[in-house]
């Protein structure tokens, strides 16, 4: 049976899955990846390391027993905002595949995480915020791609001089892949470049570029890159990118978008009133709705389903978190860490965690925010500090959830997501956390939601959302626990308020 194969370009990893066109599991990988941290507050990646994460992928799932030549396309997701800088004297180059290609990257890539550009921040905001508003529906925060672009027209100018040709993660693979260079409108809508559509100057249902914040942000107009949906075919795999991969020459690969609208796309989120609650790398509440409803504090993008939108509110750290505990407390892996919170009762014994290791996005916006362990006592112990971090993750989401209730956006359904969702403990201290009825979806991740993508672009599927009809399932329903959920709720007020007393002095060392 010919297969699909979803490759999801996470912030921490490279994940693969192959299902059968009726929605069949039949397996999945994944390699992890590192990001580079030269100084306080800087994220950046190699776009190597994408490339390479790949082939060691899908040479595992091969030895899972999944046969490669039987999969019959592809497409790719990844994390948005972090832009590959192509041009012709890039030193990359990878043997037989990237040898001959015109263009290769001439830096590392900044990631949505890095937090350098605040001072252009400011300045946006001082300046353009109003403009960028309405043209863009976001505020202007570390996280964009202009701020990023403002950075290194400031500190790095040679670069964007060499710089011929703009990508993003997901497009830099796919274009190792086929040889052909594209993105999507979700995608673009990232960059804070981006006008939306039914802004002024703008027509259709995609939007522009913008070349007046295209020309602040330094680069060449001419080096952003063609705009097309996320179901369009946009090239093949060569025969050079098929012997590094194992992948069948001449398939067809599908565009793809970014990791969090595939996410909730292949998640079931397909109907306005439709909440994801995301225990990912970063962690998410996302809401869908029928028309835009853009807010100073959330984000706001397109559906993969044509017509739709979904608000963003997002915290920078959640199994982020998991992963820095695992690797820096000597964990073997996070089972390990399950066995230690689960004897820890509800409140972890008086311990508070705030996940804020990379600053914060939503509902603060505020680079200068650090983690803290507090209400740390002599008797406290692993599993203490181990549900500790738990909660405090699932507090950071509720709190990020705020911002919804105050937009009044309608909320019918909730689905949990995420590698932290397959954590029996930690899902239900967010369902307890927010006193919700949540849905686990399965397999829903975005390596899945991209499987779905590349049916539809080759027809398996007669639309987007028939793929999710016929492929998605619910493995398990999690109802609050009303004492737990009590409890919750008085912590979380504690939570706030430590957050509270901490902000000004993390300002004040900034200062």
């Amino acid at each position: 049976m010919k297969m699909l194969l979803g490759i999801d370009y996470g912030t921490g990893g490279c994940k693969v899955t192959a299902i059968g066109a009726d929605g069949t599991f039949a397996g999945e990988a994944s390699v992890e990846y590192p990001t580079y941290h030269d100084h306080p507050g800087w994220s950046e990646q190699d776009p190597v390391d994408w490339w390479k994460s790949l082939c060691d992928a899908l040479r595992k799932l091969s030895e899972k027993g999944v046969d490669l030549k039987s999969i019959a396309a592809c497409s790719l997701d990844g994390s948005t905002h972090n832009a590959v800088l192509l041009g012709e004297t890039g030193s990359h180059a990878l043997d037989g595949v990237l040898a001959d290609m015109s263009f290769r990257p001439v830096r590392r890539t900044i990631m949505w995480t890095d937090q350098r550009s605040t001072a252009e921040c400011e300045a946006l905001k001082a300046g353009w915020g109003e403009r960028i508003f309405s043209t863009c529906y976001q505020m202007p925060a570390p996280t964009w791609t202009l701020p990023q672009m403002m950075w290194l027209k400031a500190n790095e100018p040679d670069v964007l001089v060499k710089t011929e040709h703009v990508l993003f993660v997901k497009d830099y693979v796919r274009y190792i892949l086929t040889g052909a260079a594209a993105t999507d409108y979700i995608e673009a809508q990232g960059t804070l470049m981006w006008a939306m559509p039914g802004t002024p100057g703008t027509t259709g249902t995609d939007g522009k570029w913008d070349a007046e914040l295209v020309a602040l942000s330094g680069l060449k107009m001419s080096a952003m890159p063609k705009i097309i949906s996320p179901i369009d075919v946009v090239g093949h795999v060569t025969a050079e990118a098929a012997a590094a991969t194992g992948l069948p020459e001449g398939m067809p690969v599908v565009c793809g978008s970014s990791d969090s609208a595939v996410e909730d796309y292949g998640a079931g989120a397909v109907e306005p009133g439709d909440l994801i609650i995301k225990l990912a790398t970063a962690g998410n509440v996302n809401a869908m709705t029928v028309t835009a409803h853009p807010h100073p504090k959330t984000l706001t993008y397109s559906h993969i389903v044509p017509g739709m939108w979904y608000s963003v509110s997002a915290t920078n750290a959640a199994a982020l978190c998991m992963r820095w505990f695992r690797d820096t407390w000597g964990f073997a892996d996070y089972g390990a860490i399950d066995a230690e919170a689960v004897k820890s009762p509800v409140g972890a014994n008086g311990v508070f965690f705030h996940p804020y290791l990379q600053g914060e996005r939503c509902p603060y916006w505020d680079a200068n925010l650090r983690a803290s362990f507090t209400g740390v006592s002599i008797s406290s112990t692993r599993g203490d500090f181990a549900r500790a971090l738990m909660e405090g993750v699932a507090f950071s989401l509720r709190d990020c959830y705020r911002t919804l209730e105050e937009m009044r956006l309608p909320v019918k359904r909730i689905f949990l997501i995420g590698g932290g969702a397959r954590s029996g403990l930690w899902s239900e201290i967010v369902a307890n956390v927010f006193n919700c009825t949540v849905a686990v979806p399965t397999p829903a991740d975005a390596s899945f939601g991209a499987c779905l993508l590349a049916g539809a672009g080759i027809g398996v599927f007669s639309d987007v959302k028939d793929a999710v009809a016929k492929c998605l399932h619910i493995d398990r329903t999690i109802v609050p626990d009303p004492s737990a959920a009590a409890k919750y709720d008085h912590l979380f007020t504690c939570y706030r308020r430590i957050h509270d007393a901490l902000e000004p002095v993390y300002r004040m060392r900034k200062e």
